[in-house]
């Protein structure tokens, strides 16, 4: 099975790899484990200066990398390039501060002295997805490597030049060969991966079933594990919300990524006190977004990522129709060549409609009355996910209430759900669990080391 590169926007192979042989497999996992030993002996001072020259690079390169993200998975030059450059910025935020998120913390004692030191834990293998082919990765990565662990990364399929490009540019940063590592190997080998000795720990950003998988091999290996998987984020418009700021975020909430992020929002919970304002105001500017070639600087939609990801998509809003939904926009996908999809908004949609109960990956928005903020509330906590939430309200009682009453890990007041260094990112229920990013994200593959000197 070759590694390809398939483009979405027009359909055509843009490149090639064949995978790496178990014998491949086998020198990079030797390799990865030899270097442990020796890196985790290396100073913060080191390792900040290999990522601070990595993030050096990434900015210098830019333009090319951008075009490598945009080529293999359709998303916009402009979100591409910003991309990048947010895996820069996420480097230099842990360069600057993995000394002292991980330093020695005293504990107070009645007997001696005590305290706890953060320890690396070895290889982390990464699984990760395609829709952020770069900052999935660096989110990970960033963060694991200052803590003095090293990186094995296992990439989508579809994402070769994406994966071979992150393994590059750390070499080129100077990080010590087998510091990271990528491998080509397809989804059936990570259990046999998970369960090498040399291996310990693994993360995964993915789909539900993914996280079951690597869950499940991680729980024979006895090995810890962090999973971000899926959302179906709710846009909870309240009351008082300002529809004038409501109305443009909504719009870029839903088709950011060309609506394929698992952190989008995707059900439009509004109550009915602002709904016939907020609702037209919302299918218009739907409607009237531009979808095209993704390197065309007027483009807000390209290319969802695969025809089967457009055929699923499309084939969630025809069973919402048949069944009763109305399509305020949208609601099919642009002829021609590649896999394009009108941003669409669906109303009526009901328990029952695929587009109800799953989650849809891609620029489709679904619109729910609520008859108050108690159900608004109610509405947004009725779904097996809880990875992110957006609430809007300019009455302080309102806002409280989405901030303790919404059942996610991240919850935005007046602003859509995003990722950053400085706060921790991951869900609950069926979204996940464990965290990256911050504080939290950094000790995760860490040993919290007890120590008590009599």
């Amino acid at each position: 099975m070759a590694f390809t590169t398939l483009n979405p926007a027009t359909g055509a192979v843009e490149a090639e790899f064949e995978p790496h042989t178990p014998e491949q497999v086998e020198e990079r996992l030797t390799r990865a484990a030899e270097t442990f030993a020796s890196y985790r002996r290396t100073s913060f001072a080191e390792r900040a200066g290999w990522m601070r020259a990595a993030a050096d690079l990434y900015d210098a390169e830019q333009p090319e990398i951008a075009r490598v993200l945009t080529t293999e998975m359709g998303k916009t030059y402009g979100s591409a390039k910003a991309e990048v450059a947010k895996c820069a910025m996420c480097m230099r935020w842990y360069a600057d501060r993995a000394e002292a998120l991980l330093a020695v913390e005293p504990v107070e004692t009645s007997a001696g002295r005590a305290y706890v030191r953060y320890e690396p834990l070895g290889p982390v293998l990464a699984v990760m997805p395609w829709n952020f082919p770069l900052w999935q990765v660096i989110r990970f990565a960033a963060p694991a490597l200052m803590a003095g662990n090293v990186g094995l990364l296992k990439h989508a399929s579809n994402v070769p030049q994406s994966a071979l490009l992150i393994e590059d540019l750390f070499r080129r940063a100077g990080f010590p060969e087998g510091a990271f590592s990528t491998l080509l190997v397809p989804a059936g080998a990570v259990a046999s991966i998970i369960e090498d000795d040399r291996v310990a720990a693994v993360t995964l950003t993915g789909s539900e079933a993914a996280g079951r998988s690597v869950a499940a091999a991680a729980g024979r290996a006895l090995k810890k594990c962090v999973l971000e998987l899926g959302g179906s984020d709710p846009f909870v418009v309240l009351p008082s919300a300002d529809l004038d700021r409501a109305v443009p975020v909504a719009v870029t909430a839903r088709v950011q990524n060309n609506g394929q992020s698992c952190i989008a929002a995707k059900r439009f919970i509004v109550v009915d006190a602002v709904r016939d304002r907020f609702v037209p105001r919302f299918v218009e500017a739907m409607a009237a977004l531009v979808v095209g070639d993704p390197f065309d600087p007027a483009t807000d939609v390209g290319p969802l990522v695969s025809r089967a990801q457009r055929d699923e998509v499309a084939a969630q809003v025809d069973d919402a129709r048949a069944k009763g939904a109305v399509v305020a926009c949208g609601g099919e996908p642009v002829p021609g060549e590649g896999w394009y999809y009108r941003p669409t908004v669906l109303t009526g949609v009901t328990p029952g409609m695929r587009a109800y109960d799953e989650e849809v990956f891609g620029p489709v928005a679904v619109v729910e009355p609520a008859a108050d903020v108690d159900e608004a509330i109610a509405l947004a906590n009725r779904t097996s996910f809880g990875l992110g939430a957006s609430v809007w309200a300019e009455d302080p009682a309102e806002q409280q209430r989405g901030i303790e009453e919404l059942e996610a890990g991240m919850v935005f007041v007046n602003a859509m759900v995003v990722s950053s260094p400085e706060l921790p990112f991951g869900g609950i229920k069926r979204s996940g669990f464990g965290r990256e990013l911050s504080e939290a994200g950094i000790k995760e593959f860490c040993n919290a080391k007890a120590v008590r000197v009599a």
